[in-house]
């Protein structure tokens, strides 16, 4: 099994040759500007699990995601002239902020070409630390055909935020720090954009321990490489429609799926709903503020668990890659997380136009012990009967069966109801 691995770790494109030796290599390196990131149990998660769940906090990197060990193990790969040329690269956000970081630390300016669509926290994030940022195109391809423009107009290295084999030896670092935390690991599951964080972690653990599975996980807006993964052909996706920006990549690269095809036992999908659940979940559980991305890895656990996977009593290792997400989004998340555990309800309810009709309807629902969080009282929708009157409700309650006997209550006392989301 080992000299199979072996082999196997010689494969790929040409220009991706990574092994062992380069991840260790870049461990040396950065291991002289960052601390290994913790790897923590979670009581909560192990026991719902029926499994020892580890998180390995990348979120508590200097810049909020593992994106920095790969940036700046690039940088430091460069030339004293190629550093003053200065560097240029694309990103949705935390590989922006990652190449920022490298070059304020490696004495080289950067630039940084973000989509119109990055989330404001990152692009002021990006700022804060002394890169330039241009906003380009709606999605990270645009963004990343705009950037190779500038750098063969202005000169600039290009670092790429994953298909390039200092990147993918940085980000595999990881992987030997969990080796180092948790040597009898059973299961890494980590999500996957371009693929160059789960390369990396699968060259490392693999070479050291084979046995050990590893799956990658990718949001259903996003699938084009866990669809190239199960043909074996590269592949692109049409449309990109997910909340995690840090893996909103349209395009596989047949260079990483050639990586990541022998290395990795599956790729899993989740959608945007389980990951809202999975940001929430972690938020209360394990007090730890992630982005989508960072939280897929969490949301596929049930899947493995559901499936028939033999997961009881092994040691997995959820690897949370980040955990920059804007305030704005994380109020939406919580609120649509909320509404998918059935600790929320959002519903119309239509009541007889009398007096009192809305101090009965409120009574009715403190008397359940349900909380009101809004309430919309609307006698003029065009849809609602002369004698009638509209209700918005949105209610917190204590749980799916609790939100079952609020509703039930409700419809008996209401002319007509109807739940929302």
């Amino acid at each position: 099994m080992a000299g199979k691995r072996k082999i196997r770790a010689r494969e790929g494109h040409a220009g991706l040759k990574v092994e062992l030796a380069h991840v260790q290599a870049a461990k040396n390196v950065l291991s002289h500007f960052l601390e290994p990131s913790p790897l923590l149990l979670n009581p909560w998660m192990s026991e719902a699990m029926g499994a020892e769940i580890y998180l390995k906090l990348e979120n508590m990197q200097p810049i909020g995601s593992f994106k920095i060990r790969g940036a700046t193990y690039r940088i430091s790969r460069l030339s004293a002239a190629e550093r003053k040329r200065g560097v240029i690269a694309a990103s949705a956000g935390n590989h922006a902020q990652g190449v920022a970081w490298g070059s304020r630390k490696l004495g080289s300016s950067a630039l940084i070409v973000m989509p119109v669509t990055a989330p404001l926290v990152k692009i002021q994030n990006t700022k804060a630390l002394g890169a330039q940022v241009m906003l380009a195109g709606d999605n990270y391809q645009e963004a990343y055909e705009e950037a190779q423009k500038i750098m063969r107009k202005t000169g600039r290295v290009f670092i790429p935020a994953f298909e390039h084999p200092d990147v993918i030896a940085g980000q595999g670092t990881m992987g030997l720090e969990i080796l180092e935390q948790l040597p009898d690991v059973d299961y890494v599951v980590g999500s996957i954009g371009g693929g160059g964080m789960m390369a990396g972690v699968s060259i490392a653990i693999q070479s050291l321990k084979p046995g050990v599975k590893l799956i990658g996980c990718q949001a259903t807006g996003a699938p084009a490489m866990a669809q190239s993964f199960a043909t074996g052909k590269a592949r692109n996706s049409e449309r990109v429609e997910t909340f995690a920006d840090g893996i909103a990549v349209s395009k596989a690269s047949p260079a990483m799926l050639r990586l990541l095809k022998p290395r990795l036992d599956e790729i899993l999908l989740a959608d945007d709903e389980a990951m809202a659940r999975a940001v929430l979940m972690l938020l209360e559980k394990a007090k730890v503020l992630v982005e989508g991305s960072g939280a897929l890895p969490v949301a596929v656990l049930e899947q493995l668990r559901k499936r028939g996977r033999e997961l009881k009593g092994k040691k997995v290792v959820a690897i949370i890659s980040g955990g920059n997400i804007d305030v704005n989004l994380l109020g939406r998340i919580i609120d649509r997380g909320l509404i998918q555990a059935g600790r929320r309800l959002r519903l119309n309810v239509w009541v007889t136009d009398r007096p009192g009709s809305l101090a009965r309807l409120t009574a009715l629902i403190a008397s359940e012990g349900a909380n009101v969080l809004q309430a919309i009282h609307d006698r003029n929708e065009l849809s609602t009967r002369i004698d009638e009157t509209e209700v918005a409700l949105t209610l917190e309650t204590k749980g799916p069966e609790h939100s079952q006997r609020v509703v039930a209550a409700l419809r008996e006392q209401a002319v007509r109801l109807e739940l929302l989301g």
